[in-house]
């Protein structure tokens, strides 16, 4: 099957990319190998907020398409990816947030689910693991959930309180450790002395 490349004067453009996308579902971006395009004016910042050119990306849609080729690579670097281009963006932090979270049971036999900006719905698992960042400066934790291939989500404030409202104990390898089960895995999210 031929490729077909884009017209150099829209290559690059956002509606150019939304073109050549599948419709309806997560494409195979990990396994589209196409040459470096070049450096696209699209920023996600912390909140979640896509921009292009500076400015918000306000239709829904148009964010939950991208995301849908978004690609994080070994080299660090977030790319926006179809069969034929790649363009690196720029992604403050995670390039999601969890905005919602639903708890089934409770102790270790919960099962914690969260919902994206971009509504991709995960299951904290050994999949989708949750891991906190601690900043050395201020010592306020970024807690995560992984989404798919190298995509994390950053946990919202509101939902990290939760979580810590649902935190135990747990000795591990001799230290205590206080965190959260899900899907039978102990995550931790702190340190106690």
């Amino acid at each position: 099957m031929k490729k077909q490349m884009p017209d150099p004067k829209t290559a690059g453009t956002i509606e150019a990319i939304a073109a050549q996308l599948p419709k309806g579902k997560i494409p195979p971006v990990e396994t589209w190998q196409p040459d470096f395009s070049g450096n696209m004016d699209m920023r996600i910042a912390r909140d979640g907020t896509w921009f292009y050119l500076g400015s918000p990306i306000k239709r829904q849609k148009m964010v939950q398409l991208f995301a849908s080729i978004l690609r994080h690579d070994q080299d660090g670097t977030y790319y926006l990816v179809t069969p034929v281009e790649k363009f690196a963006i720029t992604v403050d932090d995670a390039p999601f947030q969890a905005v919602a979270m639903d708890i089934h049971g409770q102790g270790r036999e919960q099962v914690l689910t969260f919902r994206t900006n971009v509504d991709d719905e995960v299951m904290a698992s050994p999949e989708h693991p949750i891991r906190v960042e601690i900043d050395p400066v201020s010592e306020e934790p970024s807690p995560y959930v992984h989404v798919r291939a190298g995509l994390e989500a950053l946990i919202s404030r509101a939902i990290f309180y939760d979580l810590v409202e649902l935190a135990v104990e747990e000795d591990r390898n001799g230290k205590t450790q206080f965190g959260i089960w899900s899907a039978g895995v102990f995550f931790p999210i702190g340190s106690l002395p």
